[in-house]
């Protein structure tokens, strides 16, 4: 049956505010996703080298993580989320150097540039730490807890809108403007995202006690999630899954050198998973699924993996966008009901530790999978590198099934 009433929760202005500067920062993200893939394989031709872009964001964000959700539980959330947001505005400037001025001006050489954009990646990871988990952790204040899940799917669908658009817009602006142009334009959209978060209102600690230290602190952020076996079920799925079937670090490979379609072709590509998100979140806003939540992860992880193994074997074009298109769409079913099974089962006081363990979980997934891709590309080839990961995601489907009771049968 359709409904209408999540478009009801848009009504509420500081919500709307929060996912309007959320989609443009989001689309900035992606679009800068985007660039670093396409700039460093045209500057080293090598496939490890995309891997190492995940390694240097992931290694940073997820050594704070932990520190990072006891700062937000304990911390004003509006300024905290302005702070990350314009320390990403200094860091990403800082890469038009090597754009405008790093051959001829400086004289630096691909490898040189090469580093110095794993230097800035690698101090983005920070701010990735905290500012990952901090929206999410504003919703359940902002809106009431019946219209809670709608506000989770309207959340996602913001998040894969601005994803399909960053990646299929970065993919277009690189072939219009060149790198240079392009990030002068991330820049402007993440200044201004900054200006609807300070329409937001204050958003204080939720945590009364404040004798309570950092590692205890960060101790039970671990323990509840440990505890509470259908979030950590999803969260171990939702990480291997990706892990191993992140076959969209390897794109620009085989937008490059199996497909042959260029820059143009190669925003499509990136943007297809995202298209087929968009898409299915569009669909369960309004018609959202009633029951057998836990039953419909695990088909859809297992399906999403399927979808990968074609698209490693696929020589087509189109044939692999409609693959990218399918496997997004799975993928899109697990964001929502994985996402619904966090905000609805972590109280106010701890949500923070919960969702920066979260945000572990997902950078382990995308950022570590990136640089898993790259190894696998090294040591098997790019197409047997992906084939491979859909089949483990398939296999990581089928254990998590049958050993997490809990999570399959569950709904909410």
């Amino acid at each position: 049956m359709i409904s209408l009433q999540p478009i009801q929760t848009l009504k509420i202005p500081e919500f709307r505010n929060l996912m309007t500067g959320r989609f443009f920062l989001v689309l900035s993200f992606r679009m800068l996703a985007t660039l670093m893939g396409w700039w460093i394989y045209q500057l080293t031709k090598d496939p490890f080298a995309i891997g190492l872009i995940g390694l240097s964001e992931v290694i940073p964000a997820v050594s704070t993580a932990l520190y990072a959700g006891h700062v937000i539980d304990n911390s004003e959330k509006k300024r905290l989320l302005l702070i990350c947001n314009y320390a990403y505005v200094f860091l990403i400037g800082l890469l038009a150097i090597p754009a405008f001025f790093g051959h001829q001006l400086l004289h630096f050489s691909n490898l040189q540039i090469s580093y110095f954009i794993y230097a800035v990646i690698f101090f983005t990871g920070f701010c990735r730490a905290f500012i990952g988990p901090i929206i999410p952790s504003m919703i359940p204040k902002i809106v009431s807890r019946d219209q809670l899940p709608n506000a989770i799917t309207l959340n996602q669908a913001t998040f894969l809108t601005a994803s399909v658009s960053g990646h299929a817009l970065g993919g277009f602006l690189i072939h219009w403007i060149d790198i240079s142009g392009t990030i002068l334009v991330i820049v402007g959209l993440m200044i201004f995202s900054s200006i609807f978060f300070w329409f937001l209102n204050k958003h204080p600690s939720e945590n009364t006690d404040k004798t309570i230290g950092v590692v205890q602190s960060m101790r039970e952020g671990l323990a509840y999630i440990y505890k509470t076996k259908e979030i950590l079920g999803a969260l171990c799925l939702d990480m291997f899954a990706v892990l191993f079937g992140g076959a969209v670090a390897m794109i620009p490979v085989f937008a490059t050198d199996i497909l042959k379609v260029g820059s143009e072709g190669f925003g499509l590509l990136n943007a297809a998973s995202d298209i087929g998100s968009m898409c299915i979140i569009a669909f369960l806003a309004f018609v959202p699924l009633k029951k057998n939540q836990g039953k419909i992860l695990l088909l859809a992880v297992a399906g999403f993996g399927l979808c990968i193994i074609g698209f490693g074997l696929s020589e087509l074009y189109w044939f692999s966008f409609f693959l990218l298109v399918a496997s997004g769409m799975l993928d899109g079913i697990s964001v929502v009901i994985r996402g619904t099974i966090v905000q609805l089962k972590t109280p106010d006081h701890i949500r923070g530790r919960v969702l920066s363990v979260n945000s572990i979980f997902i950078m382990s997934s995308n950022e570590m999978g990136q640089f898993e891709s790259g190894v696998a590309a090294k040591l098997l080839g790019v197409v047997r590198s992906v084939v491979f990961g859909g089949t483990m995601t398939v296999l990581i489907a089928l254990l998590v099934g049958s050993t997490v009771p809990k999570l399959r049968k569950m709904n909410y």
